[in-house]
């Protein structure tokens, strides 16, 4: 019996290299065409998760296996998608359309979700990020499960395939947590579980030379003409603004037990609830 092609989708982002950038004030989004991008460090992880397991498919020889890198940004996130088929993943696709620009964790789950059922119905696993470092919303994957109607397992440490069966590890407050889900379904990677392996220049001249990125637009998904995820959105953010940090220095004057009870007075509560206990207590 010939054995089934194992279909994984990881999801990855383009996010900017630095941690401060300007903010668009009218829309409360990022001016990313300000710096330059890189594929997000949890997306990375779920693209090495995925590697993994095709290699310890292909060993065990239980079948073929593809990966798909999938993304949704501008023109430029094309780079990562690159880098993602330079590390082994089979292909790449990028959706990408003025329309699509500035939508929230609901209507990009919504796209991606669109994107799967249209075009890769077959996809047995997809694989998250926990996190973006852009963001840390944490609720793309989860979000796309539920868009999909399919099982979710997030912050896993490990993953692995027992016949049409995953097994999931993670640990979860001090605990090691075995999970078993059928597929399809989708899984979230816990930052930090796994150490990225790097990109062979074989595979970076690969990548080029083959450039297996395909451009999906807002048409190509069947969006509504009138669609605009940036205005559709239901999300609302009211103001953007870099928290700043207050001090306040006081001089207490006098003699040590004067200096000592005045201290007490005045910041007994705030000491006592920073230790976790009553210093007033004898």
């Amino acid at each position: 019996m010939e054995k089934k092609m194992l279909n994984i989708i990881v999801c990855i982002k383009q996010v900017p290299m630095v941690s401060e950038l300007p903010w668009n004030a009218k829309t409360g989004t990022l001016k990313r065409e300000l710096a330059q991008g890189m594929m997000d460090p949890s997306s990375r992880l779920a693209l090495e998760a995925g590697l993994r397991l095709c290699r310890e498919q292909r060993d065990q020889k239980e079948g073929q296996t593809r990966i798909t890198a999938l993304s949704m940004g501008p023109p430029m996130a094309e780079e990562v998608l690159l880098q993602a088929v330079a590390l082994g993943a089979d292909r790449g696709v990028l959706l990408t359309d003025r329309r699509m620009a500035g939508a929230d964790t609901f209507l990009t789950s919504f796209i991606l979700g669109e994107y799967i059922r249209k075009f890769q119905p077959d996809t047995d696993l997809i694989l998250c990020g926990a996190q973006t470092s852009d963001s840390e919303t944490a609720q793309v994957g989860p979000q796309l499960a539920c868009e999909l109607d399919i099982p979710a397992v997030g912050w896993a440490g490990d993953i692995r395939l027992s016949g049409s069966t995953l097994i999931v590890d993670r640990h979860v407050d001090d605990f090691l947590e075995i999970l078993e889900m059928d597929l399809p379904g989708l899984v979230t990677i816990n930052p930090g579980a796994l150490t990225p392996g790097y990109t062979a220049l074989a595979g970076v001249q690969s990548a080029f030379e083959s450039y297996r990125v395909d451009i999906v637009n807002a048409e190509k998904l069947g969006l509504d003409k009138d669609f605009n995820a940036l205005k559709d959105s239901p999300t609302r953010i009211l103001d953007v603004y870099s928290p700043t940090t207050q001090k306040e220095n006081r001089i207490l004057k006098g003699a040590a037990k004067t200096v000592v009870d005045q201290l007490f007075d005045d910041y007994g509560k705030i000491i006592s609830s920073a230790m976790g206990k009553d210093l007033k207590d004898k």
